[in-house]
C-alpha cells in the first residue's frame, strides 16, 4: 500500500498543511515560516533570559512556569526544540511547553542554541551541555528541585536529548534524572528500513534527511555518538527513558533499536509506537485523537518521572 493509504484518516489533512521541502535548496525559504498565532495560557507565565552559550556568544533561554508560582521548588524540564539540527526556535515549542507546565506541574527551560549549517556540529550540543549547567547552577535561585531535572525534546531535539545524556553521564555532571527523546534523529546513516521506505515529498523524508545530517556534521561527518547517538558503544548508565514514533516515521527504526538497546542495557524505558502516523503528527493535527493521546502519553510519562523521584527523596 502507498504512503497515504496507510496514514491515520485523522491525520491525512496534515500532509496538504505541511509545505514541501527540498533541502538544502529551501532552508532560507522555510527558516522565513512564522509560528503560527495561539492563545497562551493564562495560567503560565513566559519569560526570558540571556545566558553563555558553549560558543561563548550570548544565548537565549526560554522560560515556562506557572504563574501563580509555589514557595516549594519545583522539577524542571530542559525541552530542546526540534527542526533538523539546522531549524527551529524556542518560540514554536509554546503550545507542548505549556501544556508540561500545567500538567506535569514543572518549570520548562527551552535553549535556542546554535543551528547549522552556519554553526555545525558540536555547536547545538555544547550549548544544550551549557543550558543544563546553567539550569543546575541557577536551581537555588530559580526554586528549582536540582535531584529532579529531566531532559526532553521532539525529532532533532530528541537526538540531541539523547546525545546530551550520553555526555552528561560521560563528563560526570550534572544529574539527570529522567530523559524524553522524542521519535529522536539519532543515526546519520540513514540505513535502516524505515529511512529507505520514508521517501514521500509531504513529510520529513530521507533525501531531506540525508541533506540535513550533512549540513550538521559539516566537513568533518563525526562518528562521536555526541552527535549521532545511535553510534554509541554503551547506553550502560543512562537515566530512565521514554520514547515514541509513529509507524510511519522514517526515524522509526533507528527509534525502536535505541530504546530495545536501552532496555538491553539496564535502562528503564518506555515505548511508544502509533499506527498510521508520521513525522511530527500529533504537532501538525493537534485535534486528532491520535494527537491527543501521543501528547498525553509523554506529559503523563514525565509527570510519573517526577512523582517517583519525589517518593524516593520522602
Amino acid at each position: 500500500m502507498e504512503f497515504r493509504g496507510r496514514v491515520n484518516p485523522e491525520l491525512l489533512e496534515g500532509l496538504s498543511l505541511l509545505p514541501a521541502l527540498r533541502l538544502p535548496d529551501d532552508l532560507a525559504k522555510v527558516r522565513s515560516f512564522e509560528p503560527l498565532p495561539r492563545e497562551r495560557s493564562p495560567l503560565v507565565r513566559q519569560s526570558r533570559v540571556r545566558m553563555t552559550g558553549a560558543g561563548g556568544q550570548e544565548m537565549l533561554l526560554k522560560i515556562y512556569e506557572p504563574e501563580q508560582r509555589p514557595e516549594a521548588e519545583l522539577p524542571a524540564l530542559l525541552w530542546i526544540h526540534g527542526g533538523g539540527y539546522i531549524l527551529g526556535h524556542p518560540d514554536m515549542e509554546d503550545a507542548i511547553c505549556e501544556q508540561f507546565v500545567l500538567e506535569a506541574g514543572c518549570a520548562v527551560f527551552s535553549p535556542d542554541y546554535r543551528l547549522a549549517p552556519d554553526s555545525p556540529y558540536p555547536a547545538a550540543i555544547e550549548d544544550c551541555y551549557a543550558a543544563l549547567l546553567w539550569l543546575e547552577s541557577a536551581a537555588a535561585e530559580r526554586r528549582i528541585d536540582r535531584s529532579r531535572i529531566a531532559i526532553g525534546g521532539a525529532s532533532a531535539g530528541g537526538g540531541l536529548t539523547a546525545a546530551l545524556a550520553l555526555l552528561a553521564r560521560d563528563r560526570g555532571a550534572p544529574p539527570i534524572m529522567f530523559q524524553m527523546p522524542l521519535y529522536p534523529m539519532l543515526d546519520k546513516r540513514n540505513v535502516t528500513p524505515s529511512s529507505h521506505e520514508i521517501v514521500d515529498p509531504s513529510v520529513w523524508n530521507r533525501e531531506n534527511n540525508q541533506a540535513a545530517w550533512r549540513m550538521y556534521l559539516g566537513t568533518e561527518d563525526s562518528d562521536s555518538p555526541y552527535a549521532s547517538p545511535s553510534l554509541a558503544s554503551s547506553l550502560e548508565g543512562l537515566p530512565p527513558a521514554y520514547l515514541c514514533v509513529g509507524q510511519l516515521d522514517a526515524f522509526r527504526d533507528e527509534t525502536i533499536d535505541y530504546a530495545a538497546r536501552l532496555a538491553q542495557a539496564g535502562v528503564d524505558v518506555e515505548f511508544h509506537l502509533y499506527p498510521g502516523g508520521y513525522h511530527a503528527f500529533e504537532n501538525f493535527i493537534r485535534e486528532a485523537e491520535i494527537s491527543k493521546r501521543a501528547r498525553g502519553d509523554y506529559v503523563r510519562a514525565l509527570a510519573e518521572a517526577f512523582a517517583r523521584s519525589r517518593r524516593k527523596q520522602e
